[in-house]
This record gives structure tokens, C-alpha cells and sequence, in this order.
């Protein structure tokens, strides 16, 4: 009697405690892939209408974000064209001040990197399912939200672009 009472508590911890750490990897995976994609726009070998053989557009880059993703994250090729889920922001600013603190909604999917020693942000945000997190259903949404059962997963690399050749 006693184990029927407590099981579904226990699970739904212990269901609760591995989602937690599923997404935990699936935003490292993301953070891989936005440092990674920051460092090629960063030493020049994605560049973006600076007439080099290295420029590419918006969708080569958005699928070659998506090759960096390699478990978890879904990047289909669809995905490639309408993105759905992942969302990517590739932009040149004028400074450092502030860049990487407010998430702009709706989410942008925008690219327009700078040339040499210009300063760019790369962002990407995921929309992560959730399943289990029954404790969000009381405390954060009211319950008109329509984004209970999702996380949004956000990655951000603010740097200065080398003097590439």
C-alpha cells in the first residue's frame, strides 16, 4: 500500500531529474555549435558580402549550424529553409556594452555578420520540449500561457572579428 502511495512521487522525480538532464546536454550542444560557427565568422572563414570565395548566405550558414549539432537537437532540412525550433541571430554591433542581455522577441533569424575587426554577436535560441515539469504548471504560467511545455535554450558568443586576410 505504502509503495502505491509513493511510486508515482518517485518517479516522477526520478522523470523529472533525467528531463533536467537531457536538456542540460542538449543546451551544451547548443553552446558547442554557437561557439563554433562565432569562431569561423571570427577568423574569416565565413564571411558574409565581402566578395571572398568564403562568403555565404543565410541558409549555408544555417546549415552548417546545423551539421554542428550532432545529438538531441533536431535540424532537419526542412528546418534548414523554415525554421521552426532553432532560431539563429548573426549580427554586427557597434560595441560590447549590453549586447548579449535581452532575448528580442519575436525571435529573429537574421544574418549579416561584419568584415575584418568588426564586433558580432552570434545567437542561438532552441525551443526545447518539456515533459515532465508539472512544478512550472503552478508557479510560472498562468494558465492561458501556451508555453508551459517548452524551454527556451539560448547560446550567445559576442566577439571581435581577426584581421583575417
Amino acid at each position: 500500500m505504502e509503495f502505491a502511495i509513493l511510486a508515482p512521487i518517485f518517479l516522477g522525480v526520478v522523470f523529472a531529474i533525467i528531463e533536467t538532464c537531457v536538456a542540460y546536454v542538449a543546451e551544451q550542444v547548443l553552446l558547442n555549435a554557437n561557439d563554433a560557427m562565432a569562431r569561423k565568422i571570427r577568423m574569416g572563414e565565413v564571411t558574409f558580402n565581402t566578395g571572398r570565395p568564403t562568403d555565404t548566405t543565410k541558409e549555408q550558414f544555417r546549415a552548417l549550424f546545423c551539421d554542428e549539432l550532432v545529438v538531441l537537437l533536431s535540424c532537419s532540412p526542412e528546418e534548414v529553409m523554415i525554421p521552426s525550433r532553432l532560431h539563429i541571430d548573426v549580427r554586427s554591433v557597434t560595441s560590447f556594452n549590453g549586447q548579449a542581455n535581452t532575448i528580442p522577441d519575436p525571435l529573429p533569424n537574421t544574418f549579416s555578420p561584419g568584415g575584418k575587426e568588426t564586433i558580432n554577436i552570434v545567437r542561438s535560441y532552441y525551443t526545447w520540449p518539456v515533459i515532465v515539469d508539472y512544478l512550472r504548471l503552478v508557479t510560472f504560467h498562468s494558465p492561458q500561457s501556451s508555453s508551459v511545455n517548452q524551454q527556451l535554450l539560448v547560446a550567445t558568443a559576442v566577439f571581435k572579428n581577426e584581421d583575417y586576410k
